[in-house]
Order: C-alpha cells, then structure tokens, then sequence
C-alpha cells in the first residue's frame, strides 16, 4: 500500500499535490492592490534660438597658427628606372601648360591659382582666382 501512496502523490493525485494546488487557489483568489499608473503628460520644451552667424570675436586666437603655403607649377608621373636615371640639367615635362595658372595651396588644399611673377629678383605670385567655398566641397568628393 505504501508503494500506492508514493505513486499517487508522483501522479498529482495525493495530499502533498492538494496541498500545492490550494497553495495555488489561494494565491489566486487574493486581490492584489493594483499599481497607481503615472499619469502621462505631453512634454513641454522651450522654443530654439536663431543663432546667426556672427563673426568669431576673438580671431586673434587663431592668428598665431602655422600654415604651410605652397606654390605648384605642375605634376608628372615617372617610374622609378626614370627617377634614378635623372641628373643635372635632365628636363622634366610637367602636364601643366606654359602660361597656364598655377595653383596656390594652404595646407595642401587648393584656395587660389596664380601667375608667376618677379619681385626684387625673388618669385613671387600674384593671385588670379580664389577657390569658391562650392569648387572647395566639390574637390572633397
């Protein structure tokens, strides 16, 4: 009989199983207090400001920063044989034309083009064309 007993509380048909499913029941059948649910508002948020844009009133901050400014007649490309074979007085043809602007860069990006000039027996370059900021962003792509 006691091997009965122990099979029908392993089937859920015993007391230990009534005693869970009254633990169950009872559990159940408690009201538990509802949570008071925050009340939702619409945010509320200040208007934006228009900023301008003003010029920077410290420019002075800035004036002190080094730049490298450099003048470029013209490119070419060479294979490395070609380079080595290069002496003095070789001539090396650039793909600029003679005549044709050169370009002035500032850290190297290009914001002018020029012609060459002669100043107290020093080069010099006199600007022809400032790059428009839309010809800047449109080298960036």
């Amino acid at each position: 009989m006691e091997e009965n007993q122990g099979n029908t509380e392993q089937n859920g048909s015993g007391p230990l199983a009534d005693q869970w499913g009254e633990a169950f029941a009872e559990q159940k059948t408690q009201a538990e207090p509802k949570a008071a649910r925050p009340e939702a508002k619409p945010a509320s948020f200040n208007a934006l400001k228009q900023e301008t844009s003003a010029p920077v009133a410290n420019l002075e901050m800035i004036l002190d920063i080094p730049v490298t400014v450099s003048v470029e007649i013209g490119r070419t490309k060479m294979v490395v044989k070609d380079l080595l074979q290069l002496g003095q007085g070789t001539v090396v043809e650039l793909e600029k034309l003679a005549g044709e602007p050169m370009e002035i860069l500032v850290n190297g990006r290009l914001i002018a083009r020029g012609e060459a000039v002669v100043v107290n027996e020093k080069f010099g370059i006199k600007l022809t064309d400032i790059v428009s900021p839309s010809e800047r962003l449109s080298k960036l792509k």
